[in-house]
């Protein structure tokens, strides 16, 4: 028995013994847990500390860049249409640059021929065609008398579709096709062709506003602005209701108060733009600037004229007749454009960006992104823009270039002397040239 007893005490011992050290043991977890505990709150606060200043850091950059680009703009706006048609070629290249980067990166995995060259390729034969349509438009008496550029307006279209077709462009594509990749390169191709008509083409018809009148490029460009500032205002002090799936952060309130407010301010804009003769006068001097005292006929839009005031508002208004610029009825339908349909330009960006799982299209502009997460829906408005000016504003006028156009196109040599020597006479009788220099221009003409 006392072995028994020995033995069931040696067991209880070991078993005290074995419940020691594990409680010891626990409480060396629990200490070195209790230690360690300050030091995660420790490292949380570190954290938060370091984002707070990174947020900071990030504000202030882009606050910087954002008084920088403004500055940029105005002076640029000074300086004369030519700057300003160069700042937009430079938005138009970084864009495609951005857009086509982003379908780019799984063709240098696959590492296939001439992908990134005919792309280029492609944008340099858009600007070559596009460029090359609104010189010969706007200045036609130019290049239409020149012995060297001749050949390049009146054959301008088919120059153009040979060096889309020839060179590195389309014949290029086609022999460049590999067995295994067919379905991605058609992909890349069409990819290319789409950014080239969102991108390139509705940058040039803003290329063409510029043409139509300063007015006409800054108002366009000021609404979309005006209108993202007061989304963002409406929105973070009403906004309950989401407005689109796409974008989570737009809120109907946001989306309905900028709509109301980009109206009003758009209004109390074009009120003083149009004051201003370097902003509606169309472009006449590549060498114009804001001090070189532009001079124009303005667009009946830009001139007071009398309106009937409706029957059911007369005893309201105490007048059957009101005085007012036109232009505000149409920037009335400018800025309802930019604040209802100009966003969606933006929510498409915001798509394209979810597809290819980035955050932004590029980092050209420190603390902003890409150029194309500022001009998304720039494109958009700027395209609309031109539609509504050539529809319901532009004046069609015959042009000089027009009927040189005419006359060096249509008629016969013999027809264009004769041409010339019936103006002559013409001026000659009217009194604006002497019998010495009729004398002159019939000698030159024999």
């Amino acid at each position: 028995m006392a072995p028994k007893r020995s033995s069931s005490g040696s067991v209880a011992q070991s078993t005290k013994s074995h419940g020691g050290k594990k409680k010891h043991q626990n409480n060396v977890e629990n200490g070195s847990a209790t230690v360690n505990a300050p030091e995660t709150v420790q490292n949380k606060a570190t954290n938060a500390v370091m984002e707070k200043e990174k947020k900071k850091q990030n504000f202030i950059v882009r606050t910087v860049w954002t008084i920088v680009m403004i500055a940029g703009f105005f002076i640029l706006l000074a300086a004369g249409h030519i700057w300003i048609m160069a700042l937009v070629t430079t938005i138009q290249i970084l864009t495609f640059k951005e857009v086509i980067a982003v379908a780019n990166e799984p063709a240098r995995e696959k590492k296939l021929p001439y992908g990134k060259v005919i792309n280029w390729y492609f944008l340099a034969t858009t600007i070559y065609f596009l460029y090359g349509e609104s010189v010969v438009y706007y200045f036609k008496q130019v290049v239409l008398v020149d012995y060297y550029l001749l050949p390049f307006a009146t054959h301008h279209r088919f120059i153009s579709y040979m060096l889309y077709i020839i060179g590195i462009g389309f014949m290029i594509f086609v022999s460049s096709l590999e067995k295994g990749h067919y379905k991605f390169q058609f992909a890349q191709f069409a990819f290319t062709h789409v950014t080239l008509l969102l991108v390139v083409v509705q940058a040039h018809f803003i290329m063409n506003n510029i043409f139509a009148g300063m007015f006409w490029f800054f108002l366009p460009a000021s609404l979309v602005i005006i209108n993202d500032i007061f989304a963002y205002l409406c929105g973070i002090t009403f906004g309950r209701t989401p407005l689109i799936k796409i974008s989570p952060k737009k809120t109907v309130e946001g989306f309905v108060g900028a709509w109301i407010s980009t109206i009003i301010i758009g209004m109390i804009l074009s009120h003083f733009l149009i004051k201003w003769k370097y902003m509606i006068c169309p472009i006449t001097d590549f060498s114009a600037n804001a001090w070189s005292g532009l001079a124009c006929e303005p667009n009946p839009v830009f001139v007071r004229q009398t309106f009937a005031v409706p029957s059911f508002l007369v005893p309201l208004l105490h007048r059957k007749t009101y005085e007012i610029e036109p232009i505000h009825f149409h920037v009335m339908v400018m800025a309802s454009f930019s604040s209802l349909i100009a966003p969606f330009g933006g929510f498409f960006a915001s798509g394209l960006k979810r597809t290819f799982q980035i955050k932004d299209f590029g980092d050209t502009i420190p603390g902003h992104g890409g150029i194309t997460d500022r001009m998304d829906c720039q494109f958009l408005m700027g395209f609309f823009s031109y539609m509504y000016y050539d529809s319901f504003i532009a004046t069609h006028h015959l042009r000089v270039g027009s009927v040189l156009e005419t006359a060096i196109q249509s008629l016969t040599l013999a027809e264009q002397m004769q041409l010339v020597s019936s103006l002559h006479k013409y001026l000659y009788n009217q009194g604006y040239i002497t019998d010495e220099t009729l004398e002159c221009l019939e000698k030159i003409k024999s």
